[in-house]
């Protein structure tokens, strides 16, 4: 009964920005669970090398490019998941920016770029995989927020605008969809050891130290450890859980 729960066979899942750091991590585990994966990025090489190394285990896997923050393109992604694998199952809102900057000295295009890939797109995303779940009658959405959408980020104000802003979108979706069998969670993240927080430790040195002292596991997240959150969420074991935020940060929001 427990496997049968995580079970992910025979679904189909999009996964915004999958081609590397914790969107592929949480696509390799949903796709070793079972299900079928698109990748939605706009990086073609990298989707493609994403592509081979999940298909290289044996997955199944389609790289779609796509600019997640053009209502048309990412209607032509679910479309042609919708073609190929004949459904779509599962959401997860994982393509993200960060822009950083001291509030004061932040442009408004900076602002803006980093709202509309972090809060907008999940939007748009979520609108265009709907009538393929209300159809198949369930579905999972999930959205990668960040310990940030409960903290102050005086350097990240948009970052941090834009995932408190996802974390009450994942709300509405909840409240929303619930009658359609459509469970909407967030999943916020610590800090991960990928290439976006590789430049964040590049601008300010003693970051990592920061980081380090504080978490009570005494070490950054690795993308790994968020895929059982990810196949948790998107399973049959999360059919009663609507509009939660799972946080996964080795501790480090619990701090004082």
């Amino acid at each position: 009964m427990t496997n049968q729960l995580f079970d992910l066979k025979g679904q189909v899942a999009i996964v915004t920005g999958g081609n590397a750091g914790i969107g592929l991590a949480m696509a390799r585990g949903l796709a070793e669970a079972g299900a079928t994966i698109t990748i939605a990025d706009r990086n073609a090489d990298n989707s493609a090398q994403a592509q081979a190394l999940l298909e290289r285990d044996g997955h199944r896997v389609h790289a779609a490019i796509t600019d997640v923050t053009d209502a048309a393109s990412v209607a032509d992604m679910v479309a042609a998941t919708r073609e190929r694998f004949g459904r779509v199952d599962i959401l997860v809102n994982n393509a993200g920016i960060s822009i950083a900057a001291p509030l004061e000295e932040m442009a408004l295009a900076d602002w803006q770029t980093v709202i509309d890939v972090n809060m907008t797109a999940p939007f748009i995303c979520a609108q265009a995989v709907y009538p393929a779940m209300k159809q198949g009658g369930r579905g999972k959405i999930i959205n990668i927020a960040s310990v940030l959408a409960q903290l102050g980020a005086g350097g990240a104000a948009n970052y941090a605008a834009s995932k408190g802003g996802i974390l009450q979108f994942t709300r509405s979706l909840a409240t929303a969809w619930a009658a359609d069998n459509i469970q909407s969670n967030a999943i916020l993240p610590g800090w991960i050891d990928t290439d976006l927080t590789s430049r964040a430790k590049e601008r300010v040195p003693e970051l990592h130290d920061r980081i380090v002292s504080r978490v009570p596991a005494a070490r950054w997240g690795r993308p790994d450890d968020l895929v059982g959150a990810a196949v948790f969420l998107a399973s049959a074991a999360s059919d009663f859980v609507n509009g939660a935020a799972l946080t996964v940060d080795g501790g480090f929001s619990i701090q004082g």
